[in-house]
């Protein structure tokens, strides 16, 4: 027993004699590696720290459709009221009429002097005439816009006298005539031709156009170009056919027609026996329209008659003021037909 105890230790004694070489050779070899990698690591540039994680926020609550505010009211396009029309607003017969003086309940009569512009002289005695005339000037008359401000200044309103065509293939209107064949684009382009030629009118006149006005087709592609421009249309019935005023009715153009012509003969007499008939007619209606031309007969005659007129218990207005009573009597006669209402 106790040989074997001794054996024992002498065996383990041989064991750790033997395996202390190891031993140190792992140690030491454990110690080189600690201090190669230190080394290393001294040796080498920093790290960089890691970044911090990434924090993802909450996606915020979608709004409700509900919730969403309105835009301002400053971005929102201005719409003026209905009740309050801007002078944009007025139409251009309305804005360039004359004011015509005191009515009271007396016949109207407006006096329309065609074919101005061409003869000066003649043009200008025509203006020098105690008004409101209205006076119309043709599209190819001279220096237009000085003959015209003139007319203004003197107190008279303005027509353009636009060409139209007539029934006789020999008779020349004037350039730019207004014809019945023509496709619409064309057509549009000469009247906007002659609406260009000067400025401060209420409406436009024919001259000629027997022809022209007789044609409805033609007559409503003119009658649309003038609403859009917001003028009227006085028909110097140059034909019994004329489609005027009924498409004039038709469409809501304002709208005047002529009663009597004052000089288809150049003689003092048988124009002052016209202004005669013109009264005459006003007295019956309570409105007439007389159309003349600047010939020496008619402005003799009229130099003579327009003075008297108030006293014979007339009123002198511009064709305007005609047009505004028929709107009147037309609206005055459909309220009748409703009953009033």
């Amino acid at each position: 027993m106790a040989e074997n105890k001794a054996a024992n230790r002498k065996k383990l004694a041989g064991w750790a004699k033997a395996l202390a070489p190891v031993a140190l050779g792992g140690l030491a070899g454990l110690a080189v590696a600690v201090l190669l990698q230190r080394n290393s690591d001294e040796g080498a540039p920093p790290r960089p720290p890691a970044p911090p994680p990434v924090v993802r926020a909450a996606p915020a609550p979608r709004p409700q459709q509900a919730s969403r505010p309105a835009p301002p009211a400053a971005v929102r396009p201005a719409v003026p009221p209905a009740a309050a029309p801007t002078g944009a607003a007025v139409p251009a017969w309305q804005r360039f009429a004359v004011a015509a003086g005191p009515v009271a309940g007396r016949p109207m009569i407006a006096v329309i002097v065609d074919d101005m512009g061409l003869d000066r002289r003649r043009s200008a005695r025509a203006v020098a005439l105690p008004g409101p005339l209205t006076l119309a000037f043709l599209t190819y008359g001279r220096e237009l816009p000085e003959q015209t401000a003139a007319a203004r200044r003197a107190g008279h309103e303005l027509l353009v006298h636009i060409p139209m065509q007539p029934d006789d293939g020999a008779a020349d209107p004037g350039p730019n005539v207004l014809r019945a064949d023509l496709a619409p684009e064309e057509l549009e382009r000469r009247l906007a031709w002659g609406l260009t030629r000067f400025a401060g009118y209420v409406g436009v006149n024919n001259h000629m156009g027997s022809r022209f006005t007789a044609d409805r087709r033609a007559m409503m592609a003119l009658f649309a170009g003038l609403r859009r421009r917001g003028l009227l249309f006085v028909d110097s019935r140059t034909t019994p056919r004329t489609a005027a005023p009924w498409l004039a009715h038709e469409m809501s153009l304002p709208f005047a027609e002529r009663n009597v012509f004052l000089d288809n003969e150049n003689d003092s007499s048988e124009v002052r026996q016209r202004l005669r008939q013109t009264e005459h007619i006003a007295r019956r209606n309570g409105l007439a329209v007389a159309i003349g031309h600047p010939r020496d007969a008619t402005l003799e005659a009229l130099a003579a008659w327009l003075p008297t007129l108030g006293e014979a218990g007339f009123a002198l207005v511009p064709v305007s003021a005609i047009v505004r009573e028929r709107l009147r009597l037309a609206s005055g006669a459909a309220g009748a037909g409703n009953g009033g209402r």
